[in-house]
Order: structure tokens, then sequence, then C-alpha cells
């Protein structure tokens, strides 16, 4: 079964209230099985455009991924994450 990735590229807008966020993702992520591959760092755009943050996590599975971001845990982030923030967000899954 293929695995699932979120790929997020983030503007944070106001640090503080990002934090908060960040703290609460953890327990989502957790409950269904997600990793880190890539958390913000270094960049560099070699083509087109892109915002100041990249973020990688790797799911267990596509499935995995899309229940991650559709549970009440991760709406509790979301909620928290609301005007911090402005990005766009991919559940894309992986290569079998």
């Amino acid at each position: 079964m293929p695995k699932g990735y979120w790929v997020a590229h983030m503007e944070v807008t106001d640090p503080v209230a990002y934090e908060r966020y960040k703290s609460l993702n953890g327990k989502a992520f957790a409950e269904f099985g997600g990793q880190f591959v890539v958390r913000g760092g270094t960049q560099q755009v070699i083509e087109g455009s892109a915002r100041a943050r990249t973020v990688v996590i790797e799911f267990p599975s596509y499935e995995a991924a899309l229940a991650c971001y559709h549970s009440a845990a991760y709406a509790e982030a979301i909620a928290a994450r609301e005007g911090a923030s402005v990005g766009d967000l991919v559940i894309v899954e992986g290569f079998a």
C-alpha cells in the first residue's frame, strides 16, 4: 500500500499564534502515524515560486493522511492556526 504525504507551503504571519498550532498538531499526527520528513529548514527555489516554509509529512497510507486532516484532533490545530499563516496544502499518494 502506498504511503500518503502532506506537502505544505506556508507563510507564517503570526509566529506566536503559530507556535500554538505546532503544539497541537502533534496529537493528530501521532494518532495517524504521521512523521515529519521536512519541517521548515533551509530551502532554495530553483524554478517557479514558493512560500517561505515547506513541510512534508509522511503517513503509512494515503487514507491515513486524509483521515488525519479530517480528524477532530487536527480540527483543533486548524482552529489555532487561523490567522497565523497562509499557505497551500496538498495530500498526495506516494509512488508504489
